[in-house]
């Protein structure tokens, strides 16, 4: 790499969301992409101008390029560990969306892989770099919220429609969006949990993963912190409008999510007369934080127009306009020859929260110890 990091895009379904956006950042380039479709792969390469010999229906054959920097992989969950895994061992930089992995062992595993090649990790979480999130964590930055005194958070959606390989998943194996903001905010670690489910998913979905709660929620305590978190996380048979929410209450403004999709969010301001406690406020863009060629991608998608919007777009309000910022982190991270946020430990500690949180809700609430992730 010089100026400009050649990154390719593995997995085009969700994927294709961030091509134009590598196209124009100013210090990137779409080296590749790759898609075992064939006939897609091939429509989507066309759309975006992507050279005939820079696309790849086999991902070894892909990593195997020398003029790939870097891979953002947006394939199904199973695959996100061995993939970045894959690519690590190859001599690439991974961005990766969420979740990192699916166990304890394949997180330890990208951590040592970072640790022994000098390469890049990141987990490309979506709230974390949300308007909503910018805006709490500006007011935090700022000392406006005062001390943090409790978090809280949470990711409901309604999952009827999506592939199947999404049928009866545990609802904390994909809690990243509700874990992510909560250890953001002040850049914490997890270090014990307790998670209890509730209620009860369809019985034919249960023996798919051995898992019957429809909700599960989850208390977080932080290292080295005395604030702790509530997590809350459904993923079927639960009647809610789709919503990432966090709320963030300080000893002088607390921040709070709106209930319905659309309304503005809340401040609380103490001291104030009872009445005038309350105000709704209008969370500003971040676009100004971005290069000027990417900034209007805050405010659009770009995947496809009208009805063929990926589900996790248009179900997820835009993501907060997260996907420029999440690419000019990634790239600005590798050429300032920086951790990205968040690296390979943070990514393993708020994927592992999800994983730890199953496992206690299957064991009636047990207390769990979260396991250390450090680079050094």
């Amino acid at each position: 790499m010089s100026d400009k990091v050649n990154v390719a895009l593995v997995g085009l379904g969700f994927g294709a969301e961030f091509i134009p956006i590598y196209e124009k950042h100013p210090n990137a380039n779409i080296a590749a992409i790759c898609q075992r479709n064939k006939e897609s792969l091939n429509k989507i390469g066309d759309e975006f101008g992507i050279d005939s010999s820079k696309r790849y229906t086999s991902y070894e054959e892909l990593l195997k390029d020398p003029g790939v920097d870097a891979v953002h992989i947006n394939t199904p969950i199973g695959s996100h560990a061995p993939h970045s895994i894959q690519a690590l061992k190859a001599g690439k930089h991974v961005a990766c969306t969420v979740p990192m992995a699916t166990t304890v062992e394949e997180c330890r595993e990208i951590c040592e892989l970072c640790e022994s090649t000098g390469l890049t990790y990141m987990m490309m979480e979506t709230v974390v770099y949300s308007r909503e999130f910018l805006f709490v964590k500006e007011l935090f930055d700022k000392g406006e919220l005062g001390r943090i005194q409790y978090l809280q958070s949470s990711h409901q959606q309604d999952m009827d429609g999506w592939p199947s390989y999404w049928d009866g998943l545990p609802p904390m194996h994909y809690a990243t969006h509700c874990v992510g903001p909560v250890l953001a905010l002040q850049r914490n670690r997890a270090e014990t949990l307790s998670c209890f489910g509730s209620g009860r998913i369809e019985e034919e979905m249960i023996p798919i993963h051995g898992s019957p709660f429809a909700i599960e929620s989850c208390q977080v305590t932080f290292k080295d912190s005395d604030v702790s978190a509530r997590i809350i996380r459904s993923l079927y048979s639960t009647a809610r409008q789709y919503r990432e929410s966090f709320d963030a209450y300080g000893s002088k403004k607390s921040y709070e999510w709106p209930l319905v999709e659309g309304e503005n969010p809340v401040i609380h301001t103490i001291g104030k007369p009872e009445p005038e406690i309350p105000e709704r406020v209008e969370v500003p863009d971040f676009a100004d934080r971005l290069p000027v060629e990417i900034q209007p991608f805050t405010g659009r998608g770009v995947y496809d127009s009208g009805d063929n919007q990926h589900l996790s777009f248009t179900q997820g309000g835009g993501h907060g306009g997260s996907h420029p910022h999440l690419v000019h982190e990634f790239v600005s991270a590798l050429l300032e020859k920086r951790a990205p946020y968040p690296n390979a430990p943070e990514s393993a500690n708020i994927t592992c929260v999800g994983i730890l949180a199953h496992e206690s809700a299957m064991e009636g609430g047990a207390l769990k110890q979260m396991p250390e992730f450090t680079l050094k």
